[in-house]
């Protein structure tokens, strides 16, 4: 009986072999077509007005995270800053951006760590109110892709630091018909070089940057 189930199995074993074999190269193809597809086109980046654009507050954010004994990845936030841009269309990467953020308004969704944090352990955001950045110079490639170098202060304490960037749109709000683009940014420093690294290297040292931003034309 087990002999004759193999043999009436055989044309069905044929059959799904040969259907591998036809289906691969379709696949391959499907593969390379998502990958042309997920390029991006180049931006013309003369659709977007010289000026100034600020973050708008409803969709802007800057967080970090950073290795705490190896249990766990915390994310922390800021909940407040101002982001500004002054834009050059004809050449964008002599465009300019700064950013300022209150210190006191960290939130980790612990209220005691946050006071902990703003205290004279961490950011002492009585004597060190503000964290600033101010760009020094940027590349920005055709596809939107492209880093920005500048001066990072906390604590008095300042340091050139490189984020990734990318352009992830250009264009005009469907509501209000503003000017705005949105950027996505990341990037990684060590805490103790800004005199923050307390606890090091029990708790990581290094944190990592991830911005999100939608800026409008004032």
């Amino acid at each position: 009986m087990k002999k004759l189930i193999w043999i009436a199995a055989l044309p069905l074993l044929a059959a799904c072999g040969d259907t591998a074999t036809e289906t691969a190269p379709t696949t391959a193809k499907a593969t390379a077509e998502k990958v042309e597809t997920d390029a991006r086109a180049p931006f013309d980046f003369t659709e977007l007005p010289a000026g100034t654009y600020t973050d708008e507050d409803g969709h802007a954010y800057i967080q970090f995270s950073y290795d705490h004994q190896g249990f766990s990845k915390p994310i922390l936030r800021w909940s407040e800053f101002d982001a500004t841009v002054d834009y050059n269309p004809d050449n964008p990467s002599a465009s300019k951006l700064t950013v300022v953020i209150p210190v006191a308004s960290i939130d980790s969704m612990v209220p005691v760590f946050d006071d902990h944090l703003r205290g004279p352990d961490f950011f002492d955001a009585e004597t060190y109110p503000e964290i600033r950045f101010e760009s020094t110079s940027m590349t920005v490639n055709p596809d939107g892709s492209g880093t920005i170098t500048g001066d990072l202060t906390v604590r008095d304490i300042t340091k050139s630091i490189t984020f990734d960037g990318q352009l992830n749109k250009i264009g005009k709000h469907f509501r209000s018909g503003k000017d705005m683009f949105g950027i996505s940014g990341t990037g990684s420093l060590l805490r103790s070089d800004y005199g923050v690294g307390r606890y090091a290297p029990n708790v990581g040292d290094e944190v990592e940057l991830v911005m999100e931003v939608e800026f409008q034309k004032d």
